[in-house]
């Protein structure tokens, strides 16, 4: 794995996937997003496999797609941009093993959508979820509103509205809330 990627494992059938770009609140770049994909067609096979944890290195378990790469005035950058995100979505979803996200920070935008399309989620108390990429972007709708129904994900997504653990509990988008240094035991568990 590249430094923007680090892999755990597999150590007793579980492996932890970290985001490591803490100084960009580990923003999902082409580069970070090509890397995931590369990982998990890697652990797909992996006989030891049985689990994958996906978290973030530092505060933030992640802030989404990475902004300024939208910016490039290149066309050729722009269709490996959204290459590497279709890529990005299919590879997650289509995982054929479980994926548990230790929320250990704020998971925004493109973020919550990652938290959102693992099968279950683990949130710090410190983790806040929220949208606000509406007003310039599209929203991985469609995983959220068959977790939470359809009146939870339209107010989530049309809105941009923050929520923080404890309403994420509430709401059923997180399975537990636990203090930032339990968060990777209790998913690893």
């Amino acid at each position: 794995m590249a430094d923007l990627l680090h892999l755990d494992g597999p150590t007793d059938g579980v492996a932890v996937l970290t985001l490591n770009r803490p100084d960009k609140r580990n923003a999902l770049s082409t580069a970070l997003r090509d890397e995931i994909s590369d990982a998990l067609d890697a652990l797909a096979v992996d006989p030891e496999l049985r689990c994958l944890v996906i978290t973030g290195a530092g505060p933030v378990f992640c802030a989404g797609f990475d902004l300024g790469e939208f910016q490039v005035d290149d066309a050729e950058f722009q269709r490996a941009l959204w290459a590497s995100s279709d890529r990005y979505h299919r590879t997650v979803l289509e995982f054929p093993l479980p994926v548990i996200a230790a929320v250990n920070g704020p998971a925004l935008a493109g973020g919550f959508d990652l938290a959102v399309m693992a099968d279950i989620r683990i949130a710090s108390d410190t983790a806040a979820f929220a949208h606000p990429e509406i007003a310039f972007g599209d929203v991985v709708y469609g995983p959220l509103h068959d977790l939470v129904g359809g009146a939870v994900a339209r107010d989530l997504c049309f809105t941009g509205r923050r929520i923080d653990a404890a309403e994420a509990l509430a709401l059923g988008v997180v399975s537990a809330v636990v203090p930032p240094d339990e968060v990777l035991a209790l998913a690893r568990e």
